[in-house]
């Protein structure tokens, strides 16, 4: 759906855990004619419930929800069926960030600091199929090869293939410690030598990159030396 496609609003669920600055969003949005606010909520699951009931064709999302990662809410949109566009609203991201979140499929990062004016443009220029990018982050599209993207192609070793691939199957730092017999704060670190190589930040993304990127790598069978 695009903005010039239809003329019925676009339909916006805002996830944000700030809640004045939610209030202070949805009067921006009721005196657009373009956009209709039909929800804003402070946590994943009070969106998803929105999500599985309501028709959303753009999702406004902060990454930084206190608790919780605003980019876990993304692996699970497939399953809810959603089609829409995902504009991300932050307060700031340094160029690593900026590069995971557009890998991840959002459609755009608008930074807080930025005017009312940029923000509805910037939601407008999204629903017509563009991306949205700060001026300060423009250089990742225009140059898709970096030293941080480059690290994440070093070669995994053996324990790491074996931690990848037991993160992908769900269990945690406790589970893992125990599978390979060593000790949790070992566990603890490949965990963190995984987040450098792939240039992620939080296990949810390490999952993601490591199915789309690294299939090879948990797939085939390990030696772990322990």
């Amino acid at each position: 759906m695009t903005v010039a496609a239809s003329k019925s609003p676009v339909k916006i669920l805002l996830l944000d855990d700030h809640e004045l600055f939610r209030e202070g969003l949805a009067r921006l949005i009721a005196a657009e004619p373009a956009f209709q606010l039909v929800s804003h909520c402070g946590s994943i699951p009070e969106a998803v419930a929105v999500l599985a009931e309501k028709q959303i064709d753009l999702i406004l999302l902060d990454i930084d929800l206190g608790c919780a990662e605003g980019t876990e809410l993304l692996p699970r949109l497939p399953a809810l069926h959603y089609t829409g566009r995902v504009l991300v609203i932050t307060g700031g991201v340094d160029d690593a960030r900026a590069r995971d979140l557009l890998s991840l499929g959002v459609a755009g990062i608008f930074l807080k600091h930025n005017s009312p004016v940029q923000l509805m443009q910037s939601m407008k220029q999204v629903m017509e199929g563009w991306t949205w990018i700060d001026q300060h982050h423009l250089r990742l599209v225009m140059q898709p090869e970096t030293k941080t993207e480059g690290a994440a192609h070093q070669r995994f070793t053996s324990r790491e293939k074996h931690v990848l691939r037991l993160v992908v199957q769900g269990l945690q730092n406790k589970e893992i410690a125990a599978d390979l017999k060593i000790s949790e704060s070992a566990a603890k670190a490949t965990m963190q030598q995984l987040f450098n190589k792939t240039a992620v930040r939080t296990r949810s993304q390490l999952v993601r990159v490591a199915l789309e990127r690294f299939k090879k790598e948990i797939e085939e069978p390990t030696q772990e030396t322990r």
